[in-house]
């Protein structure tokens, strides 16, 4: 969560966060786009999960396939024809990193 809050306070206007285990994230700064690494993930959380990437692992789709759907929901996404799902479950996550000693 600290990552997607430092990449939205040094300016992105769109976050791609990968997840294997499913992270809920978001924030209230800049739209989150979560990407599933895998299929499993995608069935089990489809709710959250905005782009399942698992479709390369399997052998349906080409690293080259997936990285053109990824930009088309990019686009999509940063033109407001598309909304991720961070942003319709109202998930705005902002946490600062700590300064010093953290346990």
């Amino acid at each position: 969560v600290e990552a997607t809050t430092g990449k939205a306070a040094a300016g992105a206007t769109l976050i791609l966060f990968t997840t294997g285990l499913g992270t809920p994230t978001g924030n209230p700064v800049c739209p989150v786009i979560k990407v599933s690494t895998n299929n499993v993930l995608t069935q089990r959380m489809n709710d959250i999960i905005d782009i399942n990437t698992g479709c390369v692992i399997d052998g349906d789709k080409t690293i080259e396939q997936m990285g053109e759907e990824i930009l088309e929901y990019c686009i999509q996404a940063a033109s407001g024809t598309i909304i991720p799902k961070a942003v319709l479950l109202n998930q705005d996550d902002f946490i600062p990193w700590k300064r010093g000693v953290s346990l």
